[in-house]
């Protein structure tokens, strides 16, 4: 979507935190380059980025495919990163959620957001009228149909295909990482979140009851406060390596 998404965060920590969001390749304000995009080049963006802005170093987060991208910038540039957080992060989906989202990486590319938008809403928030989130499903929806559609089947692309390129990284990840997700996402399961943790060093997993995919929108207190607590435990658990 664009970077607008994370308002609720930046309102909640921005009271203690210097906070910076930013929109990737294709979305919001940022460009679409005139290649075919890897994984890594979502990453050197947010490196070139915190360069530019002569941040030597930042707590990371990162949501799905913020996610993947996150723990790619931790495990290649861990010296500019304090910790990462990885919310609603994918890892080694089985052969039927590849297939899925494989399906929808196809539709995406050949006829843009509209024609999964009602899926894809129904995935991160739950059935129509079955859930208390009604706003922050309007806002998702704008913001979803506002997107550079190839901007956007670019970055699904790279995600539909890389949620098993950290496989044998995680185990040397060299920064704290909490790997944060919802007991109500089909897709970003607890499962992956707990398995990430597990292979990290510093590793710390926790689920959040009754939320979905989207519950950066649907939780902003809840997931503030997990992200707050976390940053002020990093020097602690970066001790104990």
């Amino acid at each position: 979507m664009n970077k607008n998404v994370w308002a609720p965060q930046v309102n909640n920590l921005s009271a203690e935190f210097d906070v910076l969001v930013f929109d990737m390749w294709g979305h919001g304000e940022s460009d679409l380059p005139n290649r075919k995009l890897e994984l890594q080049d979502y990453t050197e963006q947010l490196s070139n980025l915190l360069a530019e802005l002569k941040i030597e170093s930042a707590h990371v987060v990162g949501h799905s495919m913020g996610a993947l991208i996150a723990l790619d910038f931790a495990l290649t540039h861990s010296q500019t990163c304090n910790s990462v957080s990885a919310l609603n992060a994918v890892f080694m989906r089985s052969p039927e959620q590849s297939a899925a989202v494989r399906k929808r990486s196809e539709e995406l590319a050949a006829g843009g957001v509209a024609v999964n938008l009602e899926e894809t809403l129904q995935r991160w928030f739950g059935e129509p009228g079955e859930h208390e989130y009604d706003l922050a499903q309007q806002l998702a929806n704008k913001l979803l149909l506002e997107v550079n559609p190839k901007g956007y089947a670019a970055a699904y692309e790279v995600f539909a295909a890389s949620d098993s390129v950290h496989a044998t990284a995680l185990k040397d990840l060299r920064v704290p990482a909490l790997f944060f997700t919802a007991d109500g996402d089909p897709n970003s399961t607890p499962a992956m979140s707990l398995a990430m943790a597990e292979l990290a060093p510093i590793g710390a997993a926790q689920v959040l009851a009754g939320h979905r995919h989207m519950m950066t929108l649907t939780a902003p207190d809840e997931v503030s406060e997990s992200l707050r607590t976390f940053f002020k435990s990093t020097p602690e658990l970066a001790a104990k390596r």
